[in-house]
């Protein structure tokens, strides 16, 4: 199966897909992909997450009494100041080093997880499917935010998930981040998944599907407290 079918047959035979990959699992030309669409994505939007993020450090009084006015003035000045050359490389380098080490971690676990239900698979299979499937988020998910961040012109209350549905509540509140975790493309992308699973691991897909949405119920948890943490901190 080529890259362009590989591309095709996630989004649209998900199933038959994922098993020419368990058997060619192939993954670095589609990995090379996702970085590319990450780093435009995460390029085009700096302007606005920078200007949203400075309107939400300025007014934060208790933020800058616990830095110290010297700290928190310079960490404004810097934001206010970032250069096409930090930009790129936050964009095309810091972002995707980011995700890779996502994309190996969450095959890590995913791994430990099938292996509590079977002796199949291996952790190249595992990794190939994670990367196919993070095509329906980076590709089509963020293809559908930009659209929205960049008719907003902000990155703040832009949302493909249930936080949607609460548009009034503060972006720190505990129930818009716990609403955020129930992204679309996320829970998609985490369906397609467990098909990849099911022919890495060799057991049936409701199973597969149970591990695949049991990791993304675990990192929704793990992503709500620290950003609750992280919300607290900020004060």
């Amino acid at each position: 199966m080529n890259l362009m079918s590989r591309i095709q047959g996630v989004f649209f035979s998900p199933q038959p897909t994922f098993k020419d990959l368990f058997e060619r699992p192939v993954w670095k030309d589609v990995l090379i992909i996702v970085f590319i669409l990450f780093g435009i994505f995460s390029y085009l939007i700096a302007p606005a997450a920078n200007k949203d993020g400075l309107s939400t450090m300025k007014d934060n009084v208790k933020l800058q009494e616990r830095m110290g006015k010297e700290r928190f003035d310079q960490m404004i000045a810097n934001m206010e100041n970032v250069t096409p050359a930090q930009r790129a490389i936050r964009s095309f380098l810091i972002s995707p080093a980011t995700l890779l080490i996502g994309i190996l971690f969450s095959s890590l676990i995913l791994l430990v997880f099938g292996r509590l239900v079977s002796t199949e698979g291996r952790y190249k299979q595992v990794l190939s499917a994670v990367v196919h499937a993070n095509l329906i988020d980076k590709l089509l998910g963020n293809g559908i935010r930009l659209i929205l961040i960049l008719m907003r012109k902000s990155v703040f209350q832009t949302s493909t998930s249930l936080a949607l549905l609460a548009p009034k509540l503060p972006i720190t509140s505990p129930t818009y981040i716990i609403l955020g975790q129930f992204d679309f493309f996320q829970i998609w992308m985490f369906g397609v998944l467990g098909y990849g699973l099911s022919a890495i691991f060799k057991i049936p897909v409701k199973k597969a599907l149970f591990i695949s949405y049991g990791f993304w119920l675990l990192k929704a948890v793990l992503y709500v407290a620290m950003q609750l943490f992280f919300t607290r901190m900020m004060g």
